[in-house]
């Protein structure tokens, strides 16, 4: 089945019907779902760099502090120990990965979710095609203003349209993605999603249904 909304022109004006196909943008949206997606996805991106040194990894600490008996101190071994100032760290973090692995069904069906959640708040639009003919910021800035759009936008664009690439790139509140690298997190975290016709996602695309995905 097939959804219909209305395509709109550069300049915001009606430029007829096209079809969303309900397998994308017809979904009910799974929240855990999406959630976990999202979350290793966002997890993903930490560099995992953070480090503390161990008593073993301290300058210094070699000798004995006191003797053993008779101080009517407690017994210490090292001036390195996790309990003295300028010690090593006990259980500290070291260097690690914080990927999780997520199975490639589940990161489609996360984005038809998200894209599907859009859809039904009326926050897809579809744009004919792009007028730039040289790059221009204060033209990506008029079309989206011609278009009605307030807040942070995700605007899909083909790789190959370096003049629509660079008129939207320096604008704070546009995030330009290729098709190809559409995700659940930054349509989730856009107010509006803008395709050019050409764009827009198709079972044929990256977001086919799970069940037409190889195991």
């Amino acid at each position: 089945m097939m959804a219909s909304i209305t395509m709109k022109s550069a300049a915001g004006s009606d430029k007829g019907k096209v079809d969303l196909d309900d397998e994308i943008f017809g979904l009910v949206p799974n929240v855990p779902l999406m959630h976990q997606v999202v979350t290793a996805q966002l997890a993903a991106r930490r560099s995992g760099t953070q480090s503390t040194k161990t008593r073993a990894e301290v300058a210094g600490g070699g000798a004995k502090p006191w003797r053993q008996k008779g101080t009517g101190r407690a017994r210490q071994g090292s001036t390195r120990s996790p309990q003295w100032r300028g010690g090593g760290v006990a259980l500290g973090p070291k260097p690690r990965s914080y990927k999780q692995k997520t199975p490639k069904k589940m990161v489609k069906q996360a984005l038809r979710c998200a894209l599907s959640d859009r859809a039904a708040e009326d926050k897809v639009i579809v744009v004919d095609s792009w007028p730039f003919d040289a790059p221009k910021t204060k033209n990506g800035v008029a079309v989206l203003e011609a278009l009605g759009i307030v807040g942070r936008s995700l605007v899909v664009v083909d790789i190959d349209d370096k003049n629509t690439w660079l008129s939207f790139r320096n604008i704070p509140t546009v995030h330009v993605i290729s098709p190809n690298e559409l995700n659940a997190y930054d349509v989730l975290v856009a107010d509006y999603i803008v395709f050019s016709e050409a764009t827009v996602p198709t079972l044929d695309a990256a977001v086919a249904p799970a069940s037409e995905e190889e195991e």
